[in-house]
């Protein structure tokens, strides 16, 4: 590849008019710019706190940044660093931009200023070769300020992880763009709706929400004027007329797990247009005194029914908000009845085979809702595997090997860490080691151990094979914590999340009865009180066989973290002789 040059200059209307006679490639040329007001030192130019960035491309940066001159959003940017490459063509262009905004947003300095109108993954000519040349300009642009983690470091936060400005992939952007033109359809003629976005581990369905969220955002609050480039992909949505349709739009993301909200809650911080308000609790829901037009619910499998919940206060809470909404207490309420009450339009991202606690939504209530947005074409699956690199092949075989359906055929994964190991010693230490190397490796387990350092912090939780382990200090943002890689994580900490190896722990609650071939739980061994509650609420007791479905889930959901590789140690030994078959052995 020929090098590429970065330019410099002051974002000045002198300085470019003066920037663009100096060389033709200037005013008729394919190349991708960054706007800041970064000191060459790092700092913010003005105010303190976070830095504004803006990415952008195009075929004559000259008269672009004469269209950003005009922008109140970019007047007070003070440089401008335009990558140039002779073999630059629009679709480098297009990719290193999307590069640019992607590590901008995870960085964890800046308020990206873009919109979010269609960042997606599309092959080109020599795209790898390219895609090598990024990593050489991200250098130089860490070099020069602009950057300040490294890639690793970016790569694996939350920041990153849950940006608004993800790529998707094609069967995301077919789903979104088919849900954003049936909603703008619906505002215009005042029908409500219910759409259902379906998807297994790792297929990005909280992508795809916190991306509709933010372009549905940026749509209602640009003007038809501002400068934008035609060619990108949801550009039709920011001609006049949408802008109308969400004029005081009322918009919510509901998440139920807690850490994963917070999560969450860090990224709008940083994101202009977004806010951390509009992430919510369904309590959060039904206590507001506003009702919205949207409300987005990721891992709507996790929203509750009516049961015991954690606390005395929040069982009041659930009572007190059926009681407002329907006007009695009616028992068979649950926390989804909530959310249509209080909102026009819906749309429910979930994967029936993550619930795993007795208070979820039961699977029949899911099942009827899928059924009715396929009813009305409502209805769209995410296939594309994003997050496990042996691909979507992989989770539906861990779901087979937990499940209890028809025999299942040894499988293997190229390429893909997937590893059986005898000694919880060597298998912590290989996480530890891949730790070192790549970051972001953590260990795992069901909840088959008393949590023992809840009350007392010098007291260990898990003891195996000599190895002493304690359970997740922190609720929220664990995986990111100086004392995650020396702990071990519980579902409730990690559902929703990326790791690169995740070493997963399969206690004794799941077990393998080998006479009759059929996994089986051991109810004495599962310690999480909420995990095995009956429902007295609504009369509702829950056998082995109810036991077995949620403990699987959990397995499964642990099993598909790793984007790299999954690590497995079984304490049951006749399980561990039944999953030999199924997953390649350590390496002696």
């Amino acid at each position: 590849m020929t090098p590429f040059n970065i330019g410099r200059l002051d974002f000045t209307p002198d300085a470019v008019k003066t920037w663009a006679s100096l060389d033709h490639r200037n005013t008729n040329w394919p190349v991708v710019y960054v706007l800041d007001d970064v000191k060459g030192d790092g700092r913010a130019a003005i105010g303190g706190g976070l830095n504004d960035v803006y990415v952008g491309e195009s075929r004559n940066a000259a008269a672009r940044m004469r269209q950003h001159f005009d922008s109140p959003e970019k007047k007070h940017l003070r440089t401008i660093r335009v990558i140039v490459d002779e073999t630059f063509n629009k679709s480098v262009c297009l990719d290193l931009e999307s590069y640019l905004i992607r590590m901008l947003a995870g960085d964890g300095s800046y308020r990206v200023l873009n919109r979010n109108d269609g960042i997606t993954e599309a092959d080109y000519y020599d795209r790898e070769q390219y895609r090598e040349s990024f990593l050489e300009v991200f250098d130089q642009l860490k070099r020069d300020g602009v950057f300040t983690r490294t890639i690793p470091e970016i790569e694996n936060s939350d920041l990153f992880k849950l940006s608004p400005f993800k790529a998707l992939t094609p069967d995301q952007a077919i789903a979104v763009e088919d849900i954003l033109e049936g909603l703008f359809e619906d505002l215009e003629s005042g029908a409500k709706s219910t759409t259902v976005i379906q998807g297994e581990p790792g297929t990005g369905k909280t992508v795809v929400a916190i991306y509709m969220l933010k372009l549905l955002v940026d749509i209602a609050f640009t003007a038809p004027a501002e400068d934008l480039d035609s060619d990108t992909l949801f550009s039709d949505f920011f001609v006049e007329g949408y802008q109308d349709l969400l004029k005081d739009i009322r918009i919510g993301l509901v998440v139920p797990q807690q850490s994963l909200r917070e999560s969450i809650k860090k990224v709008f911080k940083k994101t202009p247009g977004l806010h951390p308000s509009m992430v919510m609790t369904a309590f959060d829901v039904g206590f507001s005194d506003q009702h919205f037009d949207l409300l987005i619910v990721d891992e709507a499998h996790r929203l509750n029914q009516r049961a015991n919940q954690p606390s005395g206060v929040q069982n009041k809470k659930f009572r007190e908000i059926t009681e407002k909404l329907f006007g009695h207490d009616d028992k068979t309420k649950t926390q989804l009845d909530w959310i249509q009450a209080k909102s026009t339009h819906q749309i429910f991202l979930l994967d029936a085979a993550q619930s795993v606690r007795p208070a979820d939504l039961p699977p029949e209530m899911l099942s009827e809702l899928v059924r009715e947005a396929k009813a009305v074409n409502r209805n769209y699956p995410l296939l594309s595997q994003m997050r496990v690199q042996a691909g979507s092949d992989y989770v539906s075989y861990i779901r087979r090997i937990l499940g209890s359906g028809a025999p299942v055929a040894p499988e293997g994964f190229d390429g893909y860490g997937f590893r059986l190991f005898d000694n919880l010693a060597e298998m912590r230490e290989e996480i530890r080691r891949k730790d070192a190397e790549v970051g972001l490796c953590r260990l795992l387990a069901g909840y088959a151990w008393v949590w023992k350092t809840k009350n007392d912090k010098t007291a260990f939780d898990i003891s195996l094979d000599g190895v002493q382990l304690r359970w997740n200090s922190k609720q929220v943002d664990w995986i990111a914590s100086p004392k995650a890689i020396d702990e071990v994580g519980s579902i409730h900490t990690v559902q929703g999340y990326d790791l690169n190896y995740a070493g997963v722990i399969i206690g004794l609650d799941l077990r393998y009865d080998s006479v009759n071939g059929t996994l089986i739980v051991d109810r004495d061994s599962y310690f999480d009180t909420k995990g095995k509650e009956n429902n007295d609420v609504l009369g509702k007791k829950y056998t082995d066989d109810d036991l077995l479905r949620f403990i699987s889930n959990i397995y499964a959901v642990l099993l598909t973290r790793g984007i790299l590789g999954t690590y497995v140690y079984v304490c049951d030994p006749a399980l561990r002789a039944y999953l030999r078959q199924f997953i390649p052995q350590q390496s002696s």
